[in-house]
């Protein structure tokens, strides 16, 4: 026990001894002026998609473009979920998915039950 509690003391001392500051150099210069983010609507222009609703017969389809390229089709019929029709390649082969869902999902497990 006596061995013990020098050893203890000087685990508990230890952070005192951290947060002593070193010393400054003489030399130290302040930062530059950094220039000011752009707003928002100018940060990507390129990357936000251009939408175009058109209603074809009683369905009404969202058209996603970037760019000019039609990657994603939203189509809300009158009855029914809507869905969506997605190129994942870039081949302008569309494939239906009923959500945006990725599919991961995370583990859910009941360890305690009360």
């Amino acid at each position: 026990m006596r061995r013990l509690l020098p050893l203890m003391l000087l685990c508990l001392s230890w952070p005192l001894h951290a947060q002593d500051a070193p010393a400054r150099p003489a030399d130290l210069q302040p930062l530059p002026e950094s220039a000011p983010p752009p707003p928002r609507g100018d940060l990507s222009p390129d990357l936000e998609p251009d939408i175009t609703i058109v209603k074809r017969g009683e369905d009404v389809v969202q058209e996603y473009r970037v760019n000019g390229r039609l990657y994603m089709l939203k189509v809300t019929p009158r009855f029914g979920p809507p869905y969506y029709l997605i190129d994942d390649r870039g081949d302008g082969r569309f494939a239906r998915q009923d959500n945006l869902d990725s599919g991961v999902r995370v583990p859910q497990w009941v360890l305690f039950n009360f």
